[in-house]
């Protein structure tokens, strides 16, 4: 019995320093950074650097999830969306989360700088400094505009990828970046209308909260017409086919129905629809350049 139990209290213990790298966020970021992978190359990725490339990139973004859940714990316990998160709820303590994410992260850099290449390594590292600290501590309590500043960093991962099979960064890496970075602005936005209270509640500069309701859902148009332009773009320079752009037409379709309705008839329902949706479009966006890739290869 008391084996049983110390097996249950090791196994929750380690789904709590699991749910403090954020995994459903690090998963979308591993994904576009494997995407990134399989676009720099003609053919098979290295099952090598697929795999050692992978694990660091998802290492390091745990660890910078993990140190957003630090600084943020505070704010954290207020809001609904993540009161029941590891350090709000006492599951884990402060030295206990800098520790893990020490380890953590330094683990992922040492596997890209030792099994991949010191490029990916140090771009890996930019970015977690960009999103950990730059976004986290210094812009997003700080100025409206944390969410497209910050966005930098959050489109870095099939850059990542990218550079961990080529050792280089080209045009084509840059415009998944940028599709990346016009995607975050009406995805984060959408999120920011219905939880405006929250953010309100503990100081947070959102966008709805410093500049009001009907400014953000322009704004979120106006960035949803902006990433249906970007989203042309790998078709336009040649770096995908026709499979790409049918899928791209539709996807946006979909989503600047999204947009003119939160401007139009706005709900919280309609807006937390959106914000769903917006991951599902970027998953699909980048499964149709992968498609496209390997299908006119």
């Amino acid at each position: 019995m008391s084996t049983s139990m110390t097996w249950h209290e090791t196994a929750t213990r380690i789904n709590q320093f699991y749910r403090l790298t954020k995994p459903r966020v690090v998963s979308l970021i591993v994904f576009t950074a494997v995407i990134g992978m399989f676009l720099a190359v003609p053919g098979a990725v290295p099952l090598d650097i697929l795999i050692f490339g992978t694990i660091g990139i998802a290492l390091v973004a745990g660890a910078a999830a993990a140190l957003n859940c630090l600084v943020e714990q505070k704010m954290d316990a207020v809001m609904a969306r993540t009161k029941g998160r590891p350090l709000p709820q006492g599951k884990v303590s402060v030295p206990e989360t800098l520790f893990f994410l020490l380890i953590v992260g330094g683990l992922g850099l040492f596997i890209l700088y030792h099994w991949i290449n010191e490029l990916t390594m140090w771009l890996t590292l930019g970015t977690f400094v960009g999103y950990a600290i730059i976004y986290t501590v210094i812009l997003k309590p700080l100025t409206p505009q944390n969410i497209v500043i910050g966005g930098a960093s959050g489109a870095m991962p099939p850059v990542l990828g990218w550079a961990a099979v080529t050792g280089d960064v080209t045009a084509d890496a840059l415009l998944l970046f940028l599709i990346i970075f016009a995607w975050t602005p009406p995805h984060f936005w959408a999120l920011a209308l219905y939880r405006k209270n929250e953010y309100a509640s503990i100081g947070m500069p959102m966008l709805p909260v410093t500049h009001g309701d009907q400014f953000t859902k322009l704004h979120v148009l106006l960035y949803t017409i902006i990433l249906c332009i970007v989203t042309t773009l790998p078709y336009v320079t040649q770096m995908s086919g026709l499979i790409y752009l049918a899928s791209s037409i539709v996807l946006n379709g979909i989503f600047m129905y999204y947009a003119i309705e939160i401007y139009r008839n706005y709900s919280d329902q309609l807006a937390r629809e959106a914000f769903r949706y917006s991951i599902l479009y970027l998953a699909l966006l980048f499964v149709a350049l992968l498609v496209d890739h390997y299908f006119f290869f």
